[in-house]
């Protein structure tokens, strides 16, 4: 067999191998009959009625120690007329040594004092880390985890080495209230359709970009400080 050849037929094998591998990753589809943890047990619900929401399974863990943890659930309707105030919530993992791996979510405030917080996040299986390369490869679904800010913003901040900041965002009550609605929706549509997290295109900070610009086409651009969101807060600071 002369080199060309086998050459030729190297290059065969090994498209032939490649086409396999990516046929293979193609086929694989996201669920949500999966063996979740705790916090990612259940995917709220959400029923609207005029002008009000019923959120089935809003999450309020509670943690008595870093390492003790108290599940719970409520239900609650919320009036979406309330809606006065939004903030935006960055969780740095690690602010003195590299600022850019970090958490994002938005707490959304009401007239009568209640916040509620909404993350979305990578939904992980019981015994699963996190991992940004298996980010990448299919291998967490998307979850909205819609919880009382004292659940997802105080565990941060208090039992976890997370440096937390929360800014005001400047928005009408209006833009607020369509942003909250959209977000909740597409919490909804994953009982129905489950999508799959990705590091790169489908995270917790790409996603809230892709809502915001849902609501005001335009108005968050694709930036490095999206995709690397301990540095979200300075990019929001600079679009004022």
């Amino acid at each position: 067999m002369t080199r060309k050849r086998l050459a030729l037929r190297m290059l065969a094998v090994t498209t032939v191998v490649v086409l396999g591998v990516l046929a293979g990753f193609a086929s694989v589809r996201p669920s949500n009959e999966r063996d979740w943890i705790p916090e990612h047990e259940r995917l709220p619900a959400i029923t609207f009625t005029g002008d009000e929401a019923l959120i089935e399974g809003v999450r309020d863990f509670r943690n008595v120690s870093a390492d003790s943890l108290t599940p719970g659930w409520y239900d609650r309707t919320y009036d979406l007329d309330g809606i006065e105030s939004l903030w935006f919530v960055l969780s740095i993992f690690n602010e003195d040594e590299f600022r850019g791996p970090a958490h994002s979510a938005l707490s959304f405030g009401f007239e009568d004092g209640t916040y509620v917080t909404v993350s979305v996040e990578a939904r992980k299986e019981v015994g699963e880390s996190y991992s940004i390369t298996k980010g990448l490869l299919k291998n967490y679904e998307l979850i909205y985890v819609i919880g009382d800010e004292r659940d997802l913003v105080r565990t941060r901040a208090v039992f976890r080495t997370d440096r937390v900041y929360l800014y005001p965002i400047r928005a009408s009550k209006e833009k607020i209230r369509e942003l909250f609605v959209d977000m909740l929706e597409a919490a909804n549509a994953l009982h129905d359709r489950p999508l799959f997290y990705n590091t790169a295109t489908r995270n917790c900070t790409t996603v809230l970009r892709d809502h915001v610009n849902i609501v005001t086409p335009g108005r968050l651009p694709h930036s490095w400080k999206i995709l690397l969101p301990g540095y979200a807060d300075e990019l929001l600071d600079s679009l004022g």
